[in-house]
């Protein structure tokens, strides 16, 4: 059931909810959280579709707050909300409300947002595109228990890392780090089966692509290890190699689809590693809304930090090419924020 609503209030969208809950028959509300899409009219179905995929796991009310840019001087002065409200199968297992903000409301969207947040329920809030640098200093940023950004979606992605870096709060999270989860777990399992000490490491990937450059921090940041970062064509992340006293360790993914686990003195074995899509990251994020904090330990290492392949020259025909981990321009992240404790030798996903 769809209910479009011209020059609107609050108020009369939460009451156009209740009516269409009514009329589908399902008073009870049902919802488990609130999930704020900050977006624009470009990404809004993208990230639509997404939100109500992932409701199938997590039943939540969407807010989607679309911020509208009036041509005229004129028109930027005056003020209107228009709404379209879905309930019903229109909105997967849940409730959709998009919002369309014009004029000076657009300054302030959380007037408009805090009113049809669900009582005594989580908030999250979801930028896939234009994130804020500081999520949690954000108007609408601020409303929530949990704050997700891509890096993927920016002009510089390194260069936005550090920028996280310096802003993280407990909460924020990226979909850049929730697409090595996968990744993440077969090393680490990967690792639990020998008793060997790492001695180095290398990350293959994507040149500006910000998970290869998480988990080469998350690697080097659990490791205490040089992590040596070279590009490939893709598509993501490519390769992990991993130089042991035992032997190596090799995790090659060639197509973005299945992967090859190498282990000194093991037969080798195929590993389902898929590049996964938005709504299964989605899904994953509202799993948990504790903060991550082994996201805010590798963040925190650095990408200034990262070992770059020594060598004059480019290299020879045939042979990877390595990319610089520093980025001279980017904020660099205070060495007083990074941890203090020592890392481990073994990594784990925990």
């Amino acid at each position: 059931m769809k209910t479009d609503l011209t020059d609107t209030t609050a108020s009369k969208i939460n009451k156009a909810l209740v009516k269409g809950r009514r009329a589908i028959g399902t008073p009870a509300v049902g919802m488990v959280l609130t999930l704020v899409i900050v977006t624009d009219e470009e990404n809004a179905y993208d990230a639509l579709k997404a939100a109500s995929d992932a409701s199938h796991e997590h039943p939540s009310r969407t807010l989607v707050v679309i911020k509208r840019v009036s041509r005229s001087l004129r028109d930027r002065t005056q003020s209107r909300l228009d709404a379209e409200v879905r309930v019903g199968a229109d909105a997967g297992t849940g409730e959709t409300v998009i919002l369309r903000l014009y004029g000076e409301v657009v300054d302030h969207a959380q007037s408009v947002v805090l009113p049809l947040l669900l009582p005594d329920a989580p908030v999250v809030v979801w930028w896939p595109v234009n994130a804020p640098l500081d999520p949690a200093q954000d108007p609408l940023g601020a409303l929530a228990q949990r704050r997700v950004t891509d890096t993927y979606a920016c002009e510089k992605p390194v260069e936005e890392l550090a920028a996280r870096a310096d802003a993280y709060t407990p909460g924020d999270t990226d979909l850049s780090w929730t697409r090595i989860t996968p990744w993440r777990s077969m090393l680490a399992a990967a690792l639990d089966q020998v008793a060997c000490e790492v001695q180095g490491v290398e990350v293959e990937g994507e040149e500006f692509n910000p998970s290869c450059e998480l988990l080469a921090m998350w690697l080097a940041d659990r490791l205490d290890v040089p992590v040596k970062r070279t590009r490939s064509a893709g598509p993501g992340l490519t390769a992990v190699r991993m130089d042991t006293d035992c032997g190596p360790i090799a995790l090659d993914r060639a197509d973005g689809s299945l992967a090859t686990l190498s282990i000194q003195g093991q037969p080798k074995r195929a590993v389902a590693l898929k590049r996964r899509d938005t709504a299964e990251l989605i899904a994953e994020e509202l799993r948990r809304l504790d903060p991550d904090d082994t996201y805010a330990s590798a963040l925190r290492y650095g990408v200034e930090r990262l070992k770059s392949q020594d060598g004059a020259g480019g290299p020879a025909k045939g042979e990877r090419e390595a990319v610089p981990a520093p980025v001279e321009s980017a904020a660099k992240a205070p060495a007083a924020r990074a941890t203090a404790e020592a890392p481990v030798k073994k990594a784990a996903a925990k």
